[in-house]
């Protein structure tokens, strides 16, 4: 409505100043297309500097977020846009966003794009995310104290700059309830493709901490209802190379008779999709986002289920957070499942193929990891070497 009444007074005053030519002479009249545009980017201008007026008039935080890719990845840079609109739907922030490209000749670009938005002043907040931002966002938070940042999926300099938060996930609990799901469909030979031996696969990316807490919660919550299930892990050493995690996979189908795979290395892991689909005689789970969303048809039929990293949820919790009058800056804040921070896909294949007794079962560890009467161990810290030790001892 706000265009269109902006829209309406621009081509008034194209058409008044038309008529009133001075000194007795009629002007020409501009071309009618030259003359829309004209209005039209009138129009675009006002709406701009309307919204910006309301969300100051309204309380809304002003935020600006940086996307070192671009929108369309159905994964994190789509579910943190997602909740980042739901808040401007609540009229609760300004948004602004800039999608700055993830190729190697972007990056450039990234820490440009960094400084010109902190030298501005004009956000409340500038968000940002994933591993490969972490150098860039250290050096303009110690440049622009005043500025408030937020990094997410990340903790790298944690607490060095009391205006940055970061927001990180509990992927351990995520990794305990896929444990639980797939330990109870990988003998379930009612189901197509699934043989008696309780054997899975986990296809880790780089061996660290944080794809360690998938694997520890993983181990743990397959545990928890076989005690002698088996885990074939393996590492890509990259997030990108389909290739070896293919190779990978195909092994752990046709040597170990792995029956499910969990792909937990970025892009890479999909290999491991590829080599169950290939083979005719395994199934894929997926991570981060709902890869069933995401993956080709054939390759979404054999994914039975995701691990969600759910990063519009967590901004969400972080605004409502702020808006309580709690703050985090200088700080780590870790989002589990009751913070809605991470959870399990359970519609579309989750709930074609589980049986009853397999989703109470994952219903129930929810619930208790949720309540507290379920811990699941962490790789994050712990020097003692038991994550390496778990991992050993469950090779098939």
């Amino acid at each position: 409505m706000r265009k269109k009444l902006a829209l309406m007074l621009a081509l008034v005053m194209a058409v008044s100043l038309t008529a009133c030519g001075g000194g007795g002479s009629t002007p020409a009249p501009a071309e009618p297309a030259a003359e829309e545009e004209a209005a039209e980017e009138t129009a675009e201008e006002a709406t701009e500097q309307e919204a910006a007026t309301d969300a100051e008039a309204s309380g809304a935080y002003n935020v600006m977020y940086l996307i070192n890719g671009n929108l369309g990845d159905k994964s994190f840079f789509d579910s943190a846009k997602a909740g980042l609109d739901e808040l401007e739907a609540a009229g609760r922030i300004h948004l602004e966003f800039i999608e700055m490209g993830g190729t190697d000749a972007d990056q450039p670009k990234w820490q440009a794009t960094l400084d010109d938005v902190s030298a501005s002043g004009d956000y409340d907040l500038i968000i940002c995310g994933t591993y490969q931002m972490p150098d860039y966002l250290k050096a303009v938070a110690t440049e622009y104290p005043d500025q408030k940042y937020l990094i997410f999926d990340d903790n790298t300099y944690v607490g060095e700059n009391d205006n940055v938060v970061n927001v990180t996930y509990k992927q351990n609990d995520m990794g305990y309830l896929v444990g639980v799901y797939a330990a109870c469909m990988t003998t379930d030979t009612s189901i197509e493709n699934m043989n008696e031996d309780a054997v899975l696969g986990f296809v880790g990316g780089v061996d660290s901490p944080v794809i360690n807490d998938f694997l520890y919660g993983f181990i743990e919550g397959a545990q928890s209802v076989n005690p002698d299930v088996k885990i074939d892990t393996r590492y890509t050493n990259d997030y990108v190379d389909t290739a070896i995690a293919k190779e990978y996979g195909a092994s752990m189908i046709n040597d170990n008779k792995c029956d499910i795979i969990w792909g937990v290395a970025g892009n890479a892991g999909n290999g491991a999709a590829e080599a169950a689909l290939d083979s005719g005689k395994a199934w894929f789970i997926g991570v981060d986002s709902d890869q069933e969303l995401t993956l080709s048809p054939d390759l979404a039929a054999i994914t039975l289920t995701s691990g969600l990293k759910n990063i519009g949820n967590s901004l969400i919790w972080i605004f409502d957070e702020w808006d309580a009058g709690n703050t985090y800056w200088g700080t780590e804040v870790v989002l589990g499942l009751e913070e809605g921070g991470v959870g399990i896909v359970t519609d579309k294949n989750f709930d074609k193929y589980a049986s009853e007794e397999t989703k109470a079962a994952v219903a129930a560890a929810e619930e208790g990891v949720r309540s507290g009467s379920i811990k699941v161990s962490s790789a994050i810290g712990d020097t003692s070497g038991a994550i390496e030790k778990l991992r050993d001892e469950v090779r098939p």
